[in-house]
């Protein structure tokens, strides 16, 4: 069997942290499944990207990266109310895997007590290369944004008008 990781997140948007996730993953596994969490969830502060503009971030992400998708597959999940079932709701929905590449401590727990081994990757400057730290730039109107995600991924959410959505979801709130 292929030595396959299973690494979750909602990539609101993908980031360059992410990118370094994913990197360190693939120098660990055969394999990687990128489990876009959360799926059902857009256009809502938190979660302002739907499934498939996060699958097209993390394609566009790895491609500016020089990461080669030939090992990668990218799933979406959608969320479920049981978190003690939940790493089976998992199992169902992607392909074997054999370890999850997790910090999240909810996350590591509920595949622990499956079972499963879990890699806990390095931060990568967790401060700087956080989501919501990037959505609350986009909300202010900072453009330093740009330079936390992928080049492709900068241009991907221009094309969509992602801050122009957010903002305009912001401000209903």
């Amino acid at each position: 069997m292929v030595y396959r990781g299973l690494f979750v997140g909602r990539f609101q948007p993908l980031h360059w942290g992410h990118i370094e996730v994913i990197r360190w993953a693939l120098e660990r596994v055969d394999e990687l499944i990128i489990a876009i969490g959360s799926a059902q969830e857009s256009h809502t502060v938190k979660n302002p990207f739907t499934a498939g503009e996060r699958i097209e971030m993390v394609r566009l992400g790895l491609r500016d990266a020089g990461i080669s998708a030939d090992k990668v597959y990218i799933v979406p999940i959608l969320d479920i109310e049981m978190n003690h079932v939940w790493p089976r709701y998992v199992e169902l929905m992607v392909p074997r895997f054999s370890v999850v590449v997790a910090r999240n401590p909810l996350v590591v727990r509920l595949f622990e007590e499956y079972g499963y081994k879990v890699l806990e990757p390095p931060a990568f400057s967790r401060s700087e290369y956080s989501a919501t730290h990037i959505r609350e730039l986009m909300l202010r109107g900072d453009n330093s944004w740009r330079n936390l995600v992928p080049p492709s991924v900068a241009r991907f959410i221009d094309e969509i008008k992602g801050v122009d959505r957010l903002r305009a979801i912001a401000s209903h709130d």
